[in-house]
């Protein structure tokens, strides 16, 4: 009986994948936070994916077929990210998953996509264990939260030289995720983790904890937060004149242009880790930074750098795929080696992790109110500034 049922299911997967290939246009539905606390980031990945698909129409579409995109949102409401994905999967009959951005909504996408059986592309959700479940149908292009961090410690470890160390994290996955990697990390360089600590997202008031941090005294202050998080921290920071050798940021809110935005002369100095910048050299990467900041007035971060490329992944895999059903369009997926303006990307199964692309990690210091690479020094655009000046000292 189950054979019978798995070969019925594969019956209709392929009939509906013919359908889909034979269609006149590439109809493709991304899930994103449009609404909400994280819409910025959701933003940012809607305005790449359409920069993307322009371009891959411009030039003929995929097999010649146009590719149409459509947006739905899903607050980064996990339930919510699921029922869009069962619809896309049940009703629509989409044999390939993009999107989402919390590692809690990819997480919910990811478990649908692979009970059935039908390829997921996580984008820019960094919770290691997304990629840490034996999954056979999801992949995920951007590095894992155990290696956000990488490009940061050459810097640390180089420059900064810290004995001690204080972590604070919003309580998500991400957050969470984060701040372990970084305490695991601290540990295995002999950096003194003085304090670990959560907070909820959208505090108000971070000054008892920020006290409790300055009274410690630690070398590097840490944080891992979203964006209008990270701002209230680095501004409530410099009101307290709580001093530090280093104000690092897990990237995400620390890595996007309003931080600066919000955040103003408090984020001067202030270091992050990013999965990309726009000074980077890889094949496409300018032409895409200057064309989205052509159109909306600031450069990407690395949340449309990794959107972008997504779509061209995708095209990739949908070319090479013997027909367009799940099956064969993972099994494209899987043998992908490409280079794209995120960088290279296949996907592997490494050190634990299932489908998993790992690229290299960057630090960006926040100079004269902009992002600057400065690290490691091969893909840096500008010399870092270190040591910071003490807020007293500061203008």
């Amino acid at each position: 009986m189950r054979k019978a049922i798995a070969s019925a299911l594969f019956t209709m997967f392929f009939a509906f994948g013919a359908m889909f290939a034979y269609a006149e246009n590439l109809n493709l539905t991304v899930p994103l936070p449009l609404t909400g606390t994280q819409a910025k980031f959701g933003e940012i990945q809607k305005r790449s994916y359409e920069i993307a698909a322009a371009e891959i129409n411009a030039k003929g579409g995929i097999k010649g077929k146009t590719l149409v995109l459509k947006f739905e949102d899903s607050g980064a409401k996990p339930e919510v990210a699921r029922g869009i994905v069962e619809k896309l999967i049940d009703v629509q009959k989409q044999p390939l998953i993009i999107g989402e951005y919390t590692s809690a909504c990819a997480k919910a996408v990811a478990a649908v996509s692979e009970e059935r059986k039908t390829p997921y592309m996580v984008v820019v959700s960094g919770a290691d264990d997304i990629t840490q479940q034996k999954y056979k149908y999801v992949f995920r292009l951007n590095s894992p939260n155990a290696n956000y961090a990488d490009g940061l410690l050459g810097f640390m470890q180089a420059v900064v030289k810290p004995k001690t160390m204080a972590i604070l994290h919003e309580s998500s996955d991400f957050g969470t995720s984060g701040a372990d990697e970084m305490a695991k990390h601290a540990e295995a360089l002999g950096i003194k983790v003085l304090l670990q600590e959560k907070y909820e997202k959208g505090a108000v008031d971070f000054k008892p904890v920020l006290t409790k941090v300055k009274s410690l005294r630690p070398d590097v202050v840490y944080m891992v937060s979203y964006v209008m998080d990270a701002a209230l921290l680095m501004r409530q920071i410099k009101e307290l004149r709580l001093d530090a050798s280093l104000f690092a940021g897990g990237a995400a809110g620390f890595a996007i242009p309003e931080f600066v935005d919000n955040a103003k002369d408090a984020s001067e100095y202030v270091v992050t880790s990013t999965l990309w910048s726009p000074q980077v050299k890889y094949k496409g990467s300018k032409e895409y930074a200057e064309k989205y900041k052509k159109m909306y007035g600031d450069y990407p971060s690395y949340h449309g750098a990794a959107a972008y490329a997504a779509l061209f992944v995708a095209k990739d895999a949908l070319e090479r795929a013997k027909t367009w059903s799940p099956e064969d369009i993972r099994a494209a997926m899987k043998a992908t080696k490409m280079q794209t303006a995120f960088g290279n990307v296949q996907f592997v199964d490494k050190n634990g992790y299932q489908n998993q692309n790992f690229i290299p990690t960057l630090a960006l210091q926040v100079i004269k109110g902009n992002h600057e690479t400065i690290w490691p020094k091969s893909m840096a655009s500008a010399k870092y500034l270190y040591p910071m000046p003490k807020w007293r000292q500061r203008k």
